[in-house]
């Protein structure tokens, strides 16, 4: 009974440190955090949801084309600690986003800075997380 109580136990702790890895957190690793890319547009989507808020927008192209880009951020529960709610952005209002470009070419960003109405929308510290 000893050993295999033992035995099981052993059993659990390799398990759950080899399961570490699939709890890790991606965060900003697809993103370029060493350069700095800003785009302003018209924002198309907003979603609130976990694991990591996502805003979609139309921004226009030097040509006047119109190119897709969505940006990444923190958690919600992170953005609603500074204030934030799933109205905080909705379809239509101009922004400028600010943060990593996408290390494959993409027109996606991870966030670090908003822009609202000419004013800084804050977030709360966690634009790395």
């Amino acid at each position: 009974m000893r050993k295999t109580l033992t035995l099981s136990l052993i059993s659990l702790g390799v398990l759950f440190i080899l399961s570490g890895s699939a709890f890790a957190h991606h965060g900003s690793a697809a993103y370029d955090m060493s350069k700095t890319v800003s785009v302003t547009g018209t924002i198309t989507d907003f979603q609130f949801v976990n694991p990591h808020v996502l805003i979609s927008m139309d921004v226009k192209d030097p040509s006047g084309k119109v190119e897709k880009w969505e940006g990444e951020l923190t958690s919600p529960n992170h953005l609603a600690r500074a204030g934030w709610t799933k109205s905080t952005l909705k379809p239509g209002d101009q922004v400028t986003l600010a943060g990593g470009p996408a290390k494959s070419g993409s027109t996606t960003m991870w966030i670090r800075k908003i822009t609202k109405d000419g004013q800084e929308v804050s977030l709360g510290g966690g634009g790395d997380n």
